[in-house]
This record gives C-alpha cells, structure tokens and sequence, in this order.
C-alpha cells in the first residue's frame, strides 16, 4: 500500500468545501481535489486518504481531478470516497477504483405508514424481517441459483428477479439502469464466483451492511419528497448490500489477471493496489464484464430483499403496508458515460468507490421512474444517527462526473472500534436513543458503532454547500437489521 507522504505546501482551501493537491510529483498526471468543509478536513487529511488521491492522480489517461469526497478514508488502491474518470480511447480501468463488493448500494422504500403506528409494533416488524433475511457474512438461502438461472441473473439482474416474481415490473424505473447493466458479460464470471453466489441471492451479509426502519425527520422541499412518497412523520425503509460473495470473488479474480496485463502494456502504478489494464484492451473489457455481471446480481440481491422486507410489512400491518421503491444506486461500480470536456461529450470511463451518481433532472441517463425529479441520492449516516435524502445537480456534472458521497464515511477503521465499547453498552446506547437493533455478530455491533463514523450532517452540509446536491429530507433511525 501507498504511503506518499504529501507536503502540506501542495495543499491549498480554495473555498469553505474544496481544497486543491497541485500536481507535486512527476508521476501525477492530473491535480488532485477534496471536498471538505473545515471541521471534516483533518480526518481525511490524517488517514492516508490524500496519498491515495495522489496516487489515482498518476493513472494512465485520467481526465480531470483524481476527487474524494467528505466522507473519504484509506481504501483499497482508491480512497473509499473516490472519483475517477478515464478516456476510453487511451485510459485505464481499474478494479480498485470500484472494489471488491461491487455494486454495493442502497435502495430507500416508502412505506405509507407513520412513525407512531409504525413504533407501536416495531419489535414484531423487526422479527419479521429477521426470520426473512439471512445475515452474516456466511449468510445463505436454501434456494440455490445455479446453471443457466445463474447466467440468466447476471445478465439481466433485477429483471431477472422481477421475471421471478420478486417484485413489479414498475420496481425497473426507479433503479439505477433499470437494475440491469446491459455489459454485463456472465461468461467472464468464474466457477468460483458462481459457488460462492448460487446461495447467497436475498441475504443481506454482514459489515456495514443493513436494513433501517427509518421515520421522516424533517422535510426541506416538499414537493420532491412528496414525489418520492415521503412525509414529515412518515416511514422509510433504506437497505444497504452488495454482490455478496460473488462479486469479492470476481474482483479478486480480476485483479490477478489485471496484474499480469500491466507487465503486457508496460503500465506502471504508485500502488500494486491500483492494478489496471486499458479499457478498450481485451482485459479490460473482460473486466467490465465481469463486474457488470456482479453488478447485476446485486441489483437483483436487492431486488429480492425488497419484496422479503414487504412481506414482513405486510404480515406485521396488513394492506395498510404498500412499499414502494424509491430509488435504488450504486456506489462501488465503473460506467462508460458521455460527459462534456473542453465542450465536447467524450466517452469515459467512471470510477466511482463509495460514491454515488448524482446526475440532474433532465439527464437522459436517468430511468424514466425519476428523470423529471433528477437523481435521488441517500446518505446514510450510522445505526444511531440520521441519513438523508438529496437530489443531484447540474454542478456536480460539471465538477465530480455528476457524483457525490456515499455516507457518512468511517473515523475509525473496524479494529479500533472494537477496542472501544463493547456490544452491550452500544446497544444501551441506541435504545436510549430510541433505536431497536437486531444483529447477527455482537463484534459488528461494535464495530458499527455511532463514533466510528463521521457526522453525517457535516458531510452531506459539505456536499450541499458546494452545490452537488440538494437537501430533500433527514431520516432518522427507529429499528436496525445488522449483519
């Protein structure tokens, strides 16, 4: 792992949001860019995150500023909060830039329920969404996915779990690609990987992952929440998971290969972590097929909670429960999008880790469900602490390839938060708070702990201030699922 050091004399503030890393080294091919506000900047200046931009900067064919976000910390090769985008024609795509749980996203419901109704029967609706949802890192279901089912489900992703009957159809025009990556290549997908995912399709894993009974705090424009289907005092259900097994195994196999192509086009990186080849190399278009194929299993592991998580809402309070799916977005995926440089639309190739899509109303790449309201975008904070729900911008299109943050981002790695509270008294903490939590490891409890994490309200104030999104509502918790 890199550990540049970067002088503090190539930093500069450019405004309360933004900071600037000048192109101090030889290797940099471009300028590095940091969103965060005063109070969020001395974590990310402290943890390793800023080498990692540094290092993204000396990419082969980068276009534009190697960015990370307000809720940046040291990752794999990228900075968890990373952006990076790369010419199609002559850059490179790496698998660092994505990660190993590929696609992993968040999907937010709306519920028609109010908080109080909702609260007076919260631990039977937690029980009945946890006898429904596996969780743990070796979570399984005893419906296996395998053969030409399996080719099916990578191919065509929530589609595929639609046609099954996991869902509605109208469910497609509020995901991401209509939860399809339409790349997707099962065939790059390898015999290891397909074992590890043939039971894994509707469970939620374990880590950071979740399901949150959230209750409407606050509402800062009406009219787009109402289109989402969310009220002041109203219910949301937001579900955080990824490609499960699956898609670890596909980054790792990929990046053994990657390894090995590096050595055939003579590519050389500050970090054997930012293992690359070039997009339009056969490598790396094997790669975006691999990872368009676990992309696709994603949105279709999704798609299959949501309807495990409406059957629990159903069983608890009847027809009055109708969920619908807000919205559904990645935030560990690569994308060949058309963007504008120097006026011009050039294709490249995105890299967004722990970053999110924040594209304005109008864009075409928007699915139908949600292209007059523009890109709802979902920031989740931590199992004790609010998350909140915004809309992309124009400006974020023009500045961050239309992306914004992920979440709240950590303060402390997992193995420092261990040596903190334990279980016992982090969960006496969320009751007191109000928050019922259902958990499958007392040691992930620990780790997810509230401190762990960054304000929230600092980081998304961050994204606000600088004009990448626009506040819609704050949710806050009432009952957690965790891995």
């Amino acid at each position: 792992m890199s550990v540049r050091p970067v002088p503090r004399s190539a930093v500069e503030r450019i405004d309360p949001w933004r900071l600037r890393i000048r192109a101090f080294d030889p290797s940099m091919r471009s300028e590095g860019r940091i969103y965060a506000s005063e109070g969020l900047w001395p974590a990310i200046r402290d943890d390793g995150s800023l080498s990692q931009v540094v290092d993204v900067a000396g990419l082969p064919g980068i276009v534009g500023p190697s960015i990370a976000m307000p809720d940046a910390h040291q990752g794999y090769g990228f900075p968890i909060g990373g952006v990076a985008a790369t010419s199609e024609r002559d850059g490179v795509v790496s698998p660092g830039g994505v990660g190993f749980d590929i696609n992993c996203g968040v999907r937010l419901l709306s519920s028609g329920l109010s908080a109080p109704e909702v609260r007076a029967r919260l631990d039977p609706l937690l029980a009945a969404v946890a006898r429904r949802v596996p969780v743990g890192f070796d979570a399984a279901r005893d419906r296996s996915v395998s053969g030409h089912a399996m080719d099916d489900l990578l191919a065509q992703g929530a589609a595929w779990a639609v046609r099954a009957g996991w869902g509605r159809a109208e469910d497609l025009d509020r995901i991401e690609d209509r939860g399809t990556f339409s790349t997707a290549d099962p065939a790059m997908v390898s015999a290891r990987a397909r074992e590890r995912g043939r039971d894994q399709v509707g469970t939620l894993g374990s880590g950071n992952h979740f399901v949150e009974v959230q209750a409407v705090e606050a509402v800062d424009d009406p009219d787009a929440a109402r289109a989402m289907g969310l009220v002041e005092g109203g219910v949301a259900v937001l579900l955080h998971t990824g490609s499960r097994g699956l898609g670890h195994q596909v980054c790792t196999d990929q990046l053994v290969l990657m390894q090995q192509a590096m050595r055939r086009y003579g590519i050389r990186v500050a970090d054997r972590q930012l293992a690359c080849a070039p997009v339009a190399s056969e490598e790396g278009r094997a790669y975006l097929g691999a990872m368009g194929a676990a992309a696709n299993y994603a949105w279709a592991n999704r798609q299959v909670l949501t309807h495990l998580i409406g059957e629990a809402f159903l069983e608890v309070f009847g027809p009055l429960a109708d969920l619908s799916v807000v919205y559904d977005v990645a935030h560990n995926i690569a994308r060949i999008e058309r963007h504008r440089v120097d006026g011009r639309p050039v294709p490249l190739c995105v890299h967004r880790k722990g970053a999110t899509r924040a594209f304005p109303a109008g864009h075409p790449d928007l699915p139908i469900g949600v292209r007059a309201l523009g890109q709802p975008v979902f920031i989740p904070g931590s199992m004790g602490t609010a998350s909140w729900v915004l809309l992309g911008t124009e400006r974020a299109l023009d500045e961050t390839w239309g992306s914004v943050c992920h979440g709240a981002g950590r303060t402390l790695s997992r193995t420092a938060a261990r040596r903190g509270r334990s279980a016992a008294d982090v969960l006496a903490d969320l009751a007191a708070r109000g928050v019922t939590v259902h958990a499958g490891s007392r040691k992930g409890l620990s780790e997810e702990a509230p401190e762990s994490y960054k304000d929230v309200d600092l980081v998304v104030g961050t994204v606000v201030g600088a004009g990448l999104a626009l506040p819609v509502a704050r949710l806050v918790p009432m009952g957690v699922i965790k891995g």
